[in-house]
Order: C-alpha cells, then structure tokens, then sequence
C-alpha cells in the first residue's frame, strides 16, 4: 500500500491543549482566582467542546470557526467555577490560549522527518489562523491546512475527510488521517482513508487518554516519533 500524504488531527495529537489552556488560565484569572484549579477548568471548557460543534454540525446554526465556539462556551465555564468580573478583553486572550499550545516534545522533529518524504496538512476543526499560530509557535511546517476552515464544517462530518484526499489530489487509500482518537479515525477510514493511531496516554491528565485504538487501523504507534519510524522515515 502507497500513502503519499497524512492529515493530522492537531488537538491532543500533535499539541497538548491541556496543559496549555491550563497555563492560560492560570495566568490571566490570577487576580480574579487565586486558587483556580486550572487543569480541572481546561477539562471544563473542553467538556463544552463537542456539544457546541454540534450547533452546527446538526445544522441548528450556519458554519461559525472554533473561536467564536470557544467564545461562546467560556461565559459558562467562568459561572460554573465562579469567576466574576472578567473583563472583555481578558476573555478575548483566553480564547487566544488555544492559538498558544504547545506541542507534544517529539511532535516537530517527528514532523521533519515525515515531510520528507509525505506532503502533510493539518485536518483539525480549528480554524486556519489557530492552525497557523500553532505551526508558527512550534516550529512545524505543513503542505497546506485543511480542516474546519477549509471544508466549513466539523469533524467527524464527511467533508472534512473527502476534502482531505480531494486537496491532494491522491486516492482515498493513499491519504492517511493521523489521529490519537479513534472515533476520528473510524470516520476517516469509513470513506477509504488510510489510518494511523498514536496513543496519547495524558491527553486528559490524571483522567488519561487513548493508549491505543479502539478500532481497527493501519498503523497504530506510541508517539508521533514511532510512527516515522514504522514509516521508515530517517
């Protein structure tokens, strides 16, 4: 079997939105909560993360990016851990935390070596300028960046994954959706594309994270490291 290009999922695959928006947090809710548990309002206002993609997934609402989704479910995270009088503009650098994250350790040198030999682009529901500053913070050089901001819809709908292998111009099988998330990957592999698993076993902190796929997959590794070298990647 050919695969001549990957398209990644980016949050939890390739960067750790946890820690990082945890940091964010932190930092900017100082003065407004001293003593928040940042990690446990990261996992909050990821909790909100599926259900306001459904908004418009189900067609309930037109396409809106991901920052206006973040926006919108920060008010009630901030109520749900009490957090008053936060200012407009602090809140606007909250959502800005997602554009701030940090990559797995492994994740750029992983992703030089498999450029050389595959094209690579991001397939995430973010949109192209988050896609983008996470490239830029973290030394990673994509091909193109596909995705929610590109197709104008949310995973796991079919046009993320048919736009993937359409851009490239490759077969379905040729093109490999590259996720720590199996349910991604059944919905990539449901319209022919190859699939690879890496396992993130800290995505959600103490709460964990795939160790590995729950679904079959074409190559299955534990870290984006292994995985260029089960490529053959130098």
């Amino acid at each position: 079997m050919t695969v001549r290009a990957l398209v990644f999922d980016v949050f939890g695959t390739l960067v750790d939105w946890r820690s990082g928006v945890a940091r964010e947090a932190r930092r900017l809710l100082s003065a407004q909560a001293p003593n928040l548990d940042a990690g446990a309002f990261a996992d909050a206002w990821r909790g909100r993360y599926q259900p306001s993609l459904e908004t418009v997934r189900s067609g309930a609402r037109p396409f809106v990016d991901l920052d206006t989704l973040h926006a919108e479910s920060l008010a009630d995270v901030l109520a749900q851990f009490g957090i008053a009088d936060v200012s407009d503009a602090v809140q606007a650098e909250l959502v800005q935390a997602w554009h701030r994250l940090d990559a797995w350790p492994e994740v750029p040198a992983a992703l030089a070596r498999l450029r050389d030999t595959f094209m690579l682009a991001p397939n995430s529901n973010g949109p192209v300028r988050l896609m983008v500053d996470l490239a830029r913070r973290n030394g990673l050089v994509f091909d193109a960046v596909l995705g929610a901001g590109y197709s104008r819809d949310y995973k796991p709908k079919p046009a993320l994954y048919r736009d993937a292998v359409a851009a490239f111009g490759f077969a379905p099988h040729e093109t490999m959706m590259v996720a720590a998330h199996s349910s991604d990957l059944a919905a990539a592999a449901s319209h022919g594309l190859s699939t690879a698993h890496i396992a993130r076993p800290s995505e959600h902190g103490p709460a964990g994270g795939e160790m590995g796929p729950s679904v079959p997959v074409t190559y299955a590794a534990s870290d984006l490291a292994d995985f260029a070298d089960q490529l053959g990647c130098r």
